[in-house]
């Protein structure tokens, strides 16, 4: 009941919608109730005058049923056409939120699960849901009208037969339940599998370039084999419990004939009942077993859109970890100073990434973090802008603790260039534009002056305008790594992270953007991770971080002259270029 309240809430922006249509199946549900009894009041009374008189009334009765199926008509074309548009249109609001609400997750929401899922329930899950929006009230509400109305018609004409007619649908009640239960888990399983095909396809496509560079195809086929093999398991059981399904309720169907013509002929024989009201009585069989067999019909079909809305609800009640606190602070023209005080980090289930780290960069600084790969430098980064929440401590920006700093703003402050440069499907225009969604024209261009790109970029036959390809496949690592710091630029944050932005590119490039570098940590609060050590020697302090926490700290002149960690690192490297 709590899932189909929560399902409910999506007509209310269409109620007037629905309510036109209940009503336009009113209608349709009433002329089909109607029709045998107007046959009944012919057949006895019409029919058993003159032909003269016959005549005479055909074209009355001929008017009649014109405008009563003209009515059907316009009510089944609404129903048809606007019921299906209003279950469309709840279908989509359902995507925008549940986009909308994968928004507000977390990274680690992102870290344990698979992007294919989260598509498959983002658009696999919910198609099923506009049929089950259109159809479920309507097939409800004119089934209800039609088998009610038509079996207090049938105990008019014989109460008996009724009864017997009762009986056996009572039984294929009963016999649908049961198989109900059984069809509801095998197509929760049935999105499960599909999800994972999801998945398989979206691993495999987005890292093609690394399977064809290894000629994996092979082990790929193999993979997305399994997954599609175990969908058509799942698949092949939900047809098996379907054939079962539809064949008994076709046989409870035909005991129903089979009682109403043998029961029907011993009334007759018994004098209670006459030839003609048997015609008729057949006659609403017909009208009592059509809603039966569409509620039979709409029972997979709800099932469907069920286990699909119930994936759909996964999502939606899934609480983001990291919120804005009650009244939080807008940060507004922040000057910079950055305070790590006591912070210890850990993910989920495992040991202590940080622990009790404390580090102070001043306003307008250029701090670098070094040491070897699971030290924390990154996390330490992804702790600023609440990416992850610390286990432990504070870390403020100019002595406001970051938690009482609204997320929209905090992370508007905070610029960010890594190593894994993302560009979206679209032109370089959007993409720089996407640090400042109303920058004009000019203010692109300058942002793309700045780091080093525009003369690249005025030299392609589209400029601007040039498509980047997914991901940014039609560029070089140099030229992506450029225009995510146009974006930056473009941006304009106080507080810089430069994430190993210069680690994986080759000299020319590096140069190139070395500069474009400096020139956007000018007067800004800078934190760079670098693992080539060229990159940092003018920080202004250089931080060693290892499995132990801070080992050394200096200046890259001072560190030299402790011959410690740093030294050593920068030895490594340097050995004999100096």
């Amino acid at each position: 009941m709590s899932t189909l309240k929560k399902f409910i809430k999506y007509y209310k922006p269409y109620k007037n919608l629905f309510f036109i249509d209940m009503f336009c199946a009113l209608i349709v549900s009433a002329i089909d109730l109607a029709f045998p009894q107007i046959l009944n009041f012919l057949t006895k009374g019409v029919f058993t005058g003159s032909s003269s008189e016959i005549m005479k009334s055909l074209w009355i009765v001929g008017a009649g049923l014109l405008v009563m199926y003209l009515l059907r008509y316009a009510g089944q074309y609404f129903i048809t056409s606007w019921g299906h548009i209003m279950g469309s249109r709840m279908e989509s609001d359902m995507r925008q939120d549940l986009f909308d609400h994968y928004q507000t997750l977390d990274f680690s929401y992102y870290d344990r699960n698979n992007t294919g899922e989260m598509m498959s329930k983002l658009i696999s899950d919910l198609f099923d849901i506009s049929e089950l929006a259109h159809h479920g009230p309507e097939n409800i509400f004119i089934s209800s009208i039609k088998i009610i109305g038509s079996f207090i018609l049938l105990t008019m004409i014989n109460s008996q037969m009724t009864l017997i007619l009762l009986a056996v649908t009572v039984a294929m009640f009963i016999f649908c339940l049961r198989k109900n239960i059984k069809m509801k888990s095998v197509f929760m399983d049935n999105r499960k599998k599909i999800a994972l095909v999801n998945s398989s396809v979206q691993d495999t496509l987005s890292g093609i370039r690394v399977v064809k560079s290894f000629a994996n195809e092979e082990i790929e086929h193999n993979k997305f084999k399994l997954c599609n093999l175990k969908f058509l398991a799942s698949k092949n059981s939900s047809y098996l419990i379907m054939g079962s399904f539809h064949a008994g309720t076709s046989i409870f169907q035909g005991l129903l004939y089979a009682a109403v013509l043998i029961s029907g002929g011993y009334f007759i024989a018994k004098g209670s009942l006459k030839p003609t009201d048997l015609a008729i009585y057949a006659l609403y069989i017909g009208i009592f077993l059509n809603p039966i067999e569409v509620l039979i019909n709409f029972t997979e079909a709800f099932q469907k859109g069920m286990s699909g809305f119930k994936r759909f609800l996964e999502i939606i009640e899934t609480e983001p970890e990291i919120t804005d606190r009650e009244n939080g602070k807008q940060l507004i023209n922040p000057c910079g100073k950055i305070s790590y005080n006591n912070v210890s980090f850990h993910y989920d289930d495992t040991s202590e990434v940080l622990d009790n780290v404390s580090i102070t960069i001043d306003a307008g600084k250029t701090v670098a973090f070094v040491g070897p790969s699971g030290g924390g430098k990154t996390t330490l980064c992804s702790l600023l802008p609440r990416f992850y929440e610390v286990t432990d401590g504070e870390i403020t920006i100019d002595g406001i603790d970051i938690r009482d700093i609204t997320l929209k703003s905090l992370r508007k402050s905070i610029g960010i260039v890594q190593q894994d440069v993302y560009m979206f499907s679209g032109s370089i225009r959007e993409n720089i534009a996407y640090g400042n969604p109303d920058a004009g024209k000019d203010e692109i261009i300058e942002a793309a002056k700045n780091a080093n790109i525009h003369d690249f970029i005025m030299s392609l036959d589209n400029g601007y305008d040039t498509y980047v390809g997914e991901r940014g496949t039609r560029l070089s690592g140099g030229q992506k790594q450029r225009i995510a710091i146009a974006r930056v630029f473009l941006k304009n944050p106080p507080i810089l992270i430069l994430d190993e932005a210069t680690s994986a590119l080759d000299n020319e490039s590096e140069r190139h953007i070395q500069e474009s570098l400096e020139r956007l940590s000018k007067n800004r609060t800078t934190i760079v991770i670098a693992h080539r050590l060229s990159t940092i020697r003018n920080a202004d302090e250089i931080i060693v971080i290892s499995e132990n926490g801070i080992q050394e700290r200096g200046t890259h002149k001072t560190l030299l002259t402790k011959n410690g960690l740093y030294a050593k690192y920068y030895n490594m490297q340097f050995e004999g270029l100096d």
